[in-house]
Formats: structure tokens, C-alpha cells, sequence
């Protein structure tokens, strides 16, 4: 028997109330990396002060809002989701699910909503503040940024998701996801520019799910548009990432 739309709309909210109900994911997602972008906007020196090299932009325009929007994603993506999911296989959940009409697309499908939503609000809030706080100006070009985000929020997510079907228990899910995040914001160029990266280091980035990511994030915040290349990167991964989920998703 075929799952139903009421039956996703019921499924949908019940996760949004056990999802709004954890502390952590409004301080992880949401609370953190705004916390990070005002703070570092008003007390690193430079970074409200014009660039030649970004057309006249500020750092706090370009590349600080577009790191901390990257922070909160995967921190939904290699942290939370996956968590989530396999806590829920190992509490047995995902096994009564099973015996329903629910497929494994429609399990992945509600949790990847939930969390392009989460990452789409902390977004819209990070815009907004930063633009009452230190005057940075809206996306120049909203339909290629809002773009650009949604293609780099799913393949992150799809990749939380491979993390999620493929570990055992959530401890080792929180580890796979750590040993994933953190080398994903450094490739990102949360803690280090593209531009100031070695050569070798800046072409291995250029080729991960989230260094793509970060430079095509920035390209369109910057100038309104990004590079092909990583558009495609970013779609193929997430396009891999999310057959693979489906294919090794495990009820028990």
C-alpha cells in the first residue's frame, strides 16, 4: 500500500515538534553561528572595511555571512540529522516504522525538509540582522543565491543522510559526522579563505561537496553569479549521495 499525502503531512508534523523540542538544534543551527557572525563582524579588524578585490564589498558582505550560513547547514547535516536517525533505528522507531505504508524515501525525504527549512530560517534571520547591524546588503541577485543555497543545503544534507544509513549506533554516527565537519568547514574556508589556501590544498577543496559550496556561495553573494564547475560538483554529490542513502537505508 502507497503512503499516503495526509499520512506525509501527519509524518512531517510530528517530526517538526520532536525536532523543535531539542534544545541544541535552536543553539547549533539557528543561535550559534548568528552569535558568530555579530561578533566576529564587529571585533575582526578589516572586515567591514571595502575590498578592491570584492568590487568595493566589505568581507562582512561576502565571505562572513556566507561561512556562518555554511556553519549552520552542516551542522544540521553531519551533526543533527544524522544523529536523529540513527537514534531512532537503535530506539527501534525506524522498525515500527516499517511495518507501515512509509517507504525509506519518505522517512529521508521528511528529515531532509526538515532540515532545509531549519538551515532556510537561520538564513533569512542571519540576512536580515546583519543587514540592521552592520548595513550588509541583500543578495544582488536573490533567485541565484536562493539557488545556490538549496542545492548546497541538499547535497549536505544527502551526504548526512549516507552517514545515517550507513553507521550502527549514534555514538559512532556523532563521530563519523565530527570527522566530517570539521575538515568540511576548513575546505569550505570557514577558518581559511580559499585565496590565502596552498595551492594543493585549494584544488583538493575544490572538488568537495562543501568547498564548492563555500566558493559558490560567496561568488553570488560577491557578484551575483557562480562558476559552473561547482554548481555540477555540488549536484553530483548530492545526487550520489542521496541514491546511496536510499539504497544502504536500514529499518533495524
Amino acid at each position: 500500500m502507497a503512503v499516503t499525502a495526509p499520512q506525509v503531512r501527519r509524518l512531517t508534523s510530528v517530526e517538526t515538534k520532536l525536532y523543535l523540542r531539542e534544545p541544541a538544534v535552536v543553539f547549533f543551527a539557528v543561535g550559534l553561528p548568528i552569535a558568530l557572525m555579530l561578533i566576529l563582524g564587529g571585533t575582526i579588524p578589516g572586515f567591514r572595511d571595502p575590498d578592491p578585490a570584492l568590487g568595493g564589498l566589505r568581507p562582512i558582505d561576502t565571505h562572513l555571512p556566507g561561512m556562518m550560513i555554511i556553519l549552520s547547514v552542516l551542522t544540521c547535516a553531519f551533526s543533527l540529522l544524522p544523529t536523529v536517525l540513527v537514534t531512532y533505528r537503535e530506539r527501534g522507531i525506524l522498525k515500527r516504522m516499517s511495518t507501515t505504508p512509509v517507504s525509506p524515501v519518505t522517512v529521508l525525504g521528511v528529515q531532509l525538509v526538515l532540515n532545509v527549512a531549519m538551515s532556510l530560517f537561520t538564513t533569512v534571520l542571519m540576512l536580515v540582522l546583519a543587514n540592521l547591524v552592520y548595513d550588509v546588503p541583500f543578495p544582488q541577485a536573490p533567485l541565484a543565491f536562493t539557488g545556490i543555497l538549496l542545492l548546497g543545503m541538499v547535497s549536505s544534507l544527502a551526504i548526512g543522510l549516507l552517514l545515517a544509513a550507513l553507521a550502527p549506533t549514534s555514538r559512532i554516527v556523532q563521530g563519523l559526522g565530527m570527522a566530517v565537519f570539521f575538515p568540511s568547514l576548513f575546505f569550505a574556508g570557514v577558518w581559511v579563505p580559499h585565496d590565502l589556501m596552498p595551492d594543493v590544498l585549494r584544488t583538493i577543496a575544490e572538488f568537495t561537496p562543501s568547498g564548492a559550496f563555500g566558493a559558490a556561495l560567496v561568488d553570488v553573494l560577491a557578484t551575483g553569479s557562480a562558476q559552473w564547475p561547482h554548481v555540477a560538483l555540488m549536484a553530483g554529490w548530492g545526487v550520489v549521495a542521496t541514491v546511496a542513502a536510499v539504497r544502504f537505508f536500514r529499518w533495524s
